[in-house]
């Protein structure tokens, strides 16, 4: 992962001190500035709305200073295997009408990585099965295909344009993200959310530099288009930073100000945890997130509660597979891999990743702590799944709010903040 190159940007720790559009315009000229793009066909990578970030600056940003220069300009939302968005949901996530979309910004095009079809891809190499035995138990024992939207290699640049959080997968989101599994296809996919899935998440997330993370930044040296990277660091009253420039060191930039202001250290574990989810997870394959984030500080055998009545699906795209497999530990596949081993690896590592750290014990799967749903997805459903259910309506947030010294630690806006013991700071 050494690579070097200018990074352009600056960030901060302080609330009081947050990048207003004038800073933010000023980095984006100079970025612009060291890499001029007149005449040039440029892609520019975007997250859908499922991300915090103040994404229609950035829009008409690219639409003042760019679009007239560029010889081309389009936006491809790397969606992984996320749901498409509607062009109403494009527009809203933009800051735009549909009307303006085909009006305004009408030479701007919008896409949707269209992960479902194989046709949209390139493949540009493997990853040797040699190396995959090793970092997955010898689970996968096959070469694994390196696919990519083949817009990637259609144009002169692609711009990487997307916030940087702590990540279950990757250790930290961004950056090369964005092309593996942002715009990548299934194999690769499936391969790193695998890998991670045997680091387990409770030790992966917040760890810039992992195995899966080195997979990805080998595989993207195989796309031959000009790379460059705009990361910022966000929470949700505003950007406290904004890097840009050479991908790694841009990212790298992003990365440890995301350290300072997206991780919150706290001095025990609680017996209940209560992770409060925004609107723009509306579904359990995004809303885990809230596991993921907070599994670090739920003590041994406590329960995490992922709440939000807005919530009505697990997930639209992977329903059928996680119908059958359920949420259960990493070790409950391994225990019978033949069983497991034809399911697409990264719904299992989802499935793990909710579920957290746990064992098989004379046969039974005994899991470190109960993650239970009060969302509007029906009991019997969640009890189908291993999971738990609470109705939403019985839980009182704000009675739970402020009892900490009794083991209660309830998380407004969660899935985008670590919480990490202090005992563990320095070493993420």
């Amino acid at each position: 992962m050494e690579a070097g190159g200018k990074v352009f940007g600056f960030g901060t720790t302080d609330p009081a001190g947050l990048l207003g559009e004038e800073e933010l315009r000023r980095i984006f000229s100079e970025i612009m500035a060291a890499y001029p793009v007149d005449g040039k066909r440029i892609l520019v990578l975007i997250p859908d709305h499922t991300r915090t970030m103040p994404l229609p600056v950035f829009y008409q940003l690219f639409y003042e200073l760019v679009c007239e220069k560029a010889a081309r300009l389009d936006f491809l939302i790397a969606l992984g295997t996320h749901q498409p968005m509607s062009e109403d949901a494009i527009a809203k996530v933009l800051g735009v009408t549909v009307d303006e979309l085909h009006g305004k910004y009408a030479r701007m095009r919008v896409l949707n990585h269209e992960w479902a079809r194989p046709e949209t891809f390139v493949e540009i190499g493997t990853i040797a099965k040699e190396e995959l035995i090793p970092l997955t138990h010898g689970t996968i024992d096959r070469d694994v295909k390196i696919e990519v939207n083949r817009l990637a290699m259609e144009y002169d640049r692609v711009i990487v344009l997307g916030p940087v959080f702590p990540h279950e997968v990757m250790g930290y989101s961004g950056g090369t993200k964005y092309f593996f599994p942002g715009i990548s296809g299934a194999d690769l996919t499936n391969a790193t959310h695998w890998v991670a899935a045997m680091q387990t998440c409770f030790a992966t997330i917040g760890k810039p530099d992992t195995p899966q993370r080195r997979l990805i930044e080998r595989a993207v040296e195989r796309i031959p288009t000009e790379r460059v990277y705009l990361c910022t660091v966000n929470r949700k009253e505003g950007v406290y930073g904004f890097f840009g420039g050479a991908p790694l060191p841009s990212w790298r930039a992003a990365v440890e100000l995301s350290k300072q202001v997206n991780v919150v250290y706290k001095p025990r574990r609680y017996r209940l945890v209560v992770a409060c989810m925004p609107l723009l997870y509306d579904e359990l394959w995004t809303a885990g997130k809230g596991m993921y984030k907070l599994e670090p500080v739920v003590e041994d055998g406590g329960e995490l509660i992922i709440y939000g009545d807005h919530i009505r699906d697990v997930s639209l795209t992977h329903d059928a597979y996680l119908n059958r497999i359920g949420y259960h530990c990493r070790d409950y596949f391994l225990s019978d891999w033949e069983r497991w081993k034809d399911e697409p690896w990264g719904v299992i590592a989802h499935s793990t990743h909710v579920t957290g750290l746990g064992a098989i014990e004379n046969g039974v799967e005994k899991k470190r702590i109960r993650v239970t749903l009060a969302t509007s997805i029906p009991k019997e459903r969640c009890e189908s799944l291993s999971l738990g259910y609470r109705d939403p309506a019985t839980i009182d947030v704000e009675s739970l709010m402020g009892r900490e010294d009794e083991g209660i630690l309830v998380v407004p806006y969660a899935g985008e903040t670590l919480f990490r013991l202090e005992s563990e700071r320095g070493d993420f």
